[in-house]
């Protein structure tokens, strides 16, 4: 599929009409889904979702032939049942994945976080395959890996809709270092976590180009102990927004923020709160971990369940002024 028509696939169904805020994938069940990402195969239209490592699985997805009306499959295999080398074998601890198809390649690039082997911290991983559902080949080493700030998680990929170009977000997770309280970081002063920028070989997904940009930092005031789970999209009018979440994942402030540039760099510009206890949680609790698409239009996040953190649906426009609005 040439990206004009993926483009146009995706900007069809995010102005479809929805009928309820967010629909839980019900057909997953009860099931524990956390730090959800999701993709349009290519190769068979279907939509494909990712999560972190649970029920047995480093690396979990379901797919749909419609992300907001189901049904949802849950696929019984692990997409990455070898971490990589430098992961510890013993507790692989995968976080996050973000899977992105490759045209030149012709293949798939799972970015995720692990544990390292000789460090209490995460790092982030590589790892490719040939078809969606892998099994996916890690590389010998991380991708990003700043361990003496704290490691790196929740790596997204971002591909530009105008230019081509490819770029991955990340949080550097200085909260893993922090001096204490909510995630760790929670206690005055705590610790930076950044979230960073680096440019990718469009062709691989893999090289990186240049230097990585620091585009936001937590503050204290407003975020809590961290800001974490970036995720990059360009609207229709050019704007760039990055999602994100503020606060400990595990305490009921935990939310959806975002904020806006006019450059891919920045600087960008807080937008506050899109889901939350400050503004409307919508009935969900600890809401977070938000992932769209390119082109924006949907978006899948996580609330907690009796499962643990199940994933959830739903869509938004962006005004011409940058703002973010939830469909109901």
């Amino acid at each position: 599929m040439q990206l004009t028509t993926l483009f146009s696939a995706i900007a069809a169904l995010a102005t479809a009409p929805l009928t309820t805020l967010a629909s839980p994938a019900e057909t997953l069940g009860n099931r524990d889904f956390p730090d959800p990402a999701i993709i349009l195969d290519p190769r068979t239209d279907e939509w494909y979702a990712f999560a972190s490592s649970s029920n047995g699985k480093n690396v979990q997805a379901a797919y749909s032939p419609n992300p907001h009306d189901g049904p949802w499959t849950y696929v019984e295999r692990d997409l990455l049942p070898t971490p990589g080398k430098w992961v510890n074998p013993d507790q692989p601890d995968i976080w996050a994945p973000d899977v992105h198809y490759f045209e030149a390649s012709d293949s798939f690039v799972m970015y995720y976080s692990g544990l390292l082997a000789d460090s209490p911290h995460h790092c982030i991983g590589i790892a490719t395959a040939e078809n969606i559902t892998g099994p996916y080949e890690a590389l010998d080493e991380p991708f990003a890996c700043p361990d003496s700030e704290g490691g790196a998680i929740d790596a997204s990929g971002y591909l530009d809709p105008i230019d081509g170009s490819f770029f991955v977000v990340y949080k550097v997770d200085g909260s893993s270092k922090g001096p204490g309280g909510p995630c760790g970081n929670g206690d005055p002063p705590g610790e930076p976590t950044p979230i960073r920028l680096q440019r990718v070989n469009e062709s691989d997904g893999i090289t990186p180009i240049g230097h990585y940009t620091e585009i936001l930092d937590r503050d204290p005031e407003l975020d809590g102990p961290l800001i974490e789970a970036p995720n990059l999209i360009r609207t229709w009018n050019g704007t760039f927004v990055l999602f994100y979440s503020s606060h400990c994942y595990n305490t009921p402030e935990y939310d959806i923020k975002y904020a806006t540039a006019d450059k891919i760099e920045g600087p960008y510009h807080r937008r506050g709160e899109l889901m939350g206890l400050n503004t409307n949680s919508y009935g969900f609790d600890g809401p977070g971990g938000a992932s769209s698409v390119i082109g924006g239009g949907i978006l899948v996040f996580h609330a907690n369940c009796d499962a643990g953190r199940c994933m959830y649906v739903t869509e938004f426009e962006v005004e011409e002024e940058g703002i973010v609005t939830l469909l109901d």
